[in-house]
C-alpha cells in the first residue's frame, strides 16, 4: 500500500483452516487494511474450540481455555470474542462445511450471526458434504472457488467513476 501498488479497498485476503484464524483475526484486529475478507472453514472462538470436534488435539498448539492465563492470551486474538459494535469491518464471506470433522461449522455460524447482529455486511455459505474442504468433489470444490472470487470481485472491484489504483513505473 505504501508503495502505492494497491489500496485497502481493492485488497482482498483469504484463507482456510489455521489460515480462516488468520482471516478473522485480521478482520477484528486490522479491519482497516483491507476491503473484503474470505474464510474458508475458520476457527473463530478460540474460548470453545477445544470442546468441539478435533479441537482438544490443538490444545498443545494453541493452549487451553479453561487455564486463565491461556485464556487471557487467546481472548487477545479470538475473533468472536473481538467483535466490537462500533467499528466498520470489511464484507466477509464465511465459507464452511456441516460436515467438517476437524473445525466445527459452529464457528462460521456464530461469527456469522454475531457480525449481522451489529450490521455488517457478511455472506455465509454452508456445504452439507465436503468435510474439512468443504467440498465433496472437483464440481463443489470449483463451485466453492467461484463464489469466493465472485465475492471479492462484487466487494473490491472499483467502479467505472473511481480511479484505478496508481502503480510506479517500478511496480510494474
Amino acid at each position: 500500500m505504501t508503495r502505492g501498488i494497491t489500496t485497502p479497498g481493492q485488497l482482498g485476503i483469504e484463507g482456510g483452516s489455521n489460515g480462516g484464524l488468520l482471516m478473522g483475526v485480521m478482520l477484528t484486529r486490522y479491519p482497516s487494511l483491507v476491503g473484503a475478507v474470505v474464510a474458508r472453514v475458520p476457527l473463530l472462538d478460540m474460548r470453545r474450540y477445544h470442546r468441539l470436534l478435533a479441537g482438544a488435539s490443538w490444545m498443545a498448539e494453541y493452549g487451553d481455555p479453561d487455564v486463565p492465563e491461556d485464556w487471557a492470551y487467546l481472548r487477545n486474538y479470538s475473533p468472536y470474542h473481538n467483535v466490537r459494535e462500533d467499528v466498520r469491518y470489511p464484507p466477509v464471506l464465511f465459507v464452511t462445511s456441516t460436515r467438517d470433522d476437524r473445525v466445527h461449522p459452529g464457528h462460521a455460524r456464530k461469527m456469522t450471526a454475531l457480525l449481522r447482529e451489529h450490521g455488517h455486511d457478511v455472506t455465509y455459505y454452508e456445504n452439507v458434504e465436503g468435510g474439512h474442504g468443504a467440498a465433496a468433489n472437483n464440481e463443489q470444490l470449483a463451485f466453492i472457488g467461484a463464489l469466493a472470487l465472485e465475492f471479492l470481485w462484487q466487494r473490491l472491484a472499483p467502479t467505472p467513476d473511481a480511479p484505478p489504483a496508481h502503480r510506479t513505473p517500478h511496480d510494474r
